[in-house]
């Protein structure tokens, strides 16, 4: 059965039927009701085009990826995340388009898109501290959600984020009550707000607890095996090497187990790791008992959530900005143990 086909049989137009099934505001919850029992008595599924044609919509959701980012391609938490947001699509019939932008040049594209009516909305990945394109596509009205906040942006936005300060103070302050001092921090790209804000929680638990910092167990890179083993192994060369690492992503916490095993030390009895786990579907933090000790979080969820957030501001262009802190669960795995002596 057709879209013209449903509307014959209910009485009533394909521009009603089409906008009962996504959700207008305009169409009455009773009309509602009947347009979508009837669509499922009948094994109707709308067809994206012909349901634009009928609401004078793209039915077409844009990820714009600037080209120094195009890594985020393979970065499997941007796959996972897109991976939920595509659940929400598909639920409510619409396609997802990838763009690429030459930095400082995604205001243009987003403006292009949505000029020619080619997406009906945006989502943002990976904002920085200080922000711009926040405030570019709210001063081009385009409806969008951001996938984690801006500290330096204040006005009023979509977003979905974990609360990374408050998952990473609680981190920190477990490692504490272990008996752990000297504790280091192998972190994202500090210019990116995720990382500074999990850099903020490492700091809050260390100055609360009169440890005074030590700079040289700071680090900043991008997440990836070989960084989190190259920064893992020249700490433990230092005289007097931390007992605990803190580090923002499990791909970075696989390469500083490298590091442990290769300086001749075990984890956990020698030295505690905690990491970041985005709950990857294909990356799991073991089985029946964690391999990491985490902060765990699942990003594919996060997808899920900023999609929906993101086509009720579609479908409800004078809805005020919707934002969704989520929290990050501690789970004890098999990386930490107690302090020394």
């Amino acid at each position: 059965m057709n879209l013209k086909e449903l509307s014959e049989l209910l009485g009533l137009s394909q521009t009603t039927v089409s906008r009962a099934l996504n959700g207008y505001p305009e169409v009455s919850e009773k009309t509602r009701i009947r347009v979508v029992a009837a669509a499922r008595e009948h094994n109707y599924s709308p067809n994206s085009r012909a349901t634009g044609l009928a609401t004078g919509r793209a039915m077409v959701i844009g990820h714009v990826i600037p080209l120094s980012a195009r890594h985020e391609i393979v970065n499997p938490v941007f796959g996972d995340f897109v991976a939920g947001a595509l659940q929400t699509y598909s639920q409510n019939n619409y396609d997802l388009m990838f763009a690429h932008a030459i930095d400082g040049g995604e205001a243009e594209i987003y403006k292009s898109l949505y000029n020619r009516r080619v997406v009906d909305g945006v989502v943002l990945q990976g904002p920085n501290v200080t922000e711009p394109r926040i405030k570019d596509l709210r001063d081009l009205g385009i409806p969008f959600v951001v996938h984690g906040r801006s500290s330096h942006e204040h006005g009023p936005y979509n977003w979905v984020d974990v609360d990374n300060t408050r998952s990473f103070r609680r981190a920190a302050e477990f490692l504490i009550d272990l008996g752990h001092r000297r504790i280091a921090l192998i972190n994202g790209l500090e210019d990116m707000d995720f990382a500074w804000r999990r850099r903020t929680g490492y700091l809050e638990a260390l100055t609360a607890a009169g440890i005074e910092v030590n700079p040289d167990f700071m680090f900043s890179e991008e997440m990836t095996e070989v960084a989190g083993h190259h920064a893992a192994r020249d700490m433990l060369r230092m005289e007097t090497p931390p007992t605990a690492f803190m580090v923002s992503s499990m791909i970075s916490a696989i390469g500083v187990r490298r590091a442990i095993e290769e300086a001749g030390l075990k984890m956990a009895r020698d030295v505690s790791v905690i990491a970041h786990d985005d709950d990857l579907s294909y990356l799991k933090n073991g089985q029946d008992v964690p391999i990491f000790t985490a902060t765990r979080s699942s990003v594919r969820q996060a997808g899920v959530i900023a999609a929906g957030i993101l086509i009720d501001q579609i479908n409800n262009p004078q809805l005020e900005a919707q934002t969704r802190m989520l929290e990050a669960e501690l789970v004890v795995g098999r990386s930490t143990g107690p302090g020394p002596d």
